[in-house]
Formats: structure tokens, C-alpha cells, sequence
């Protein structure tokens, strides 16, 4: 049988997530910038996200943070506009959930937007614990 002549296999290639934990300076937009909540992931590093700008944009997560920054559906991001294709736009960041609240403190992001809070694709109202129960009578349970 062949020797191992590498220096390890792949958690050595995926290294360790060490940078998460320090603070980062906040970054706000500039010229050709916006900012926008996921709406949802489409695949193949694609995903709709709404503009404070009030517009829809399929927006491509670039190389750098692909399988490396995880965006979900809800999540704040700044997107780099495209000059010759206003409908489409890259993902350049992604906001912790922290710094989308200082953003949202700076007047950056409007009041109407909802925070932490993944968008429902389904019709669901708030989730009351006491709604999962139903309660007969005994006039219901004689008829059953």
C-alpha cells in the first residue's frame, strides 16, 4: 500500500474559522452600491434579493465568499450595481446580524425592513404555542 506523502487531507484544506470572531469595521455604501435583503437563494451561487431602492435584482454571490460567507434568505447584503444590466447585481458583503442593526440605528436601512428574521415564502402567522392545541367539548366528543 501507497505511503501518504500529503500534509493532511481536507479539514487542513478548509483550515479553521478564526476570523469570525473579531470585529470588523462597518462598511456603508458608496456610488454604485446598494444595499438588500435575500429574498431567496436560487442555486448555483445565485439569489433574489429586494433593493432599498424598491427594485427586485438577481444577484450573483461572487468568488471570494462563495462556500466560504453562507447567505440565507433574510440577510442584509451590499450589492455592487451593474452599469449595463440594471436588473442584475453582486453580492459584495454580507452584514452580521449586529452590524444590520447599527445600520438600521444609522438611518441607513429604513424602519419597514424586518431583521433577523428569515422572509416566509409560506402564509404562516405568528407561531402561539397555544394554537396547536384544540380543545372539544363534550357535546364534540360524544358525536364523534
Amino acid at each position: 500500500m501507497p505511503k501518504n506523502k500529503g500534509k493532511g487531507g481536507k479539514n487542513r484544506k478548509r483550515g479553521k474559522n478564526e476570523g469570525d470572531d473579531e470585529r470588523r469595521e462597518l462598511i456603508f455604501k458608496e456610488d454604485g452600491q446598494e444595499y438588500a435583503q435575500i429574498q431567496r437563494m436560487l442555486g448555483n451561487g445565485r439569489c433574489e434579493a429586494s433593493c432599498i431602492d424598491g427594485t427586485k435584482r438577481l444577484c450573483h454571490i461572487r468568488g471570494k465568499m462563495h462556500k466560504k460567507v453562507w447567505i440565507s434568505s433574510g440577510d442584509i447584503v451590499l450589492l455592487g450595481l451593474r452599469d449595463f444590466q440594471d436588473d442584475k447585481a453582486d453580492v459584495i458583503l454580507k452584514y452580521m446580524p449586529d452590524e444590520a442593526r447599527l445600520l438600521k440605528a444609522y438611518g441607513e436601512l429604513p424602519e419597514n425592513i424586518r431583521l433577523n428574521e428569515g422572509v416566509n415564502t409560506l402564509d404562516e402567522e405568528d407561531d402561539d404555542p397555544n394554537d396547536d392545541y384544540i380543545e372539544f367539548e363534550d357535546e364534540d366528543i360524544d358525536r364523534i
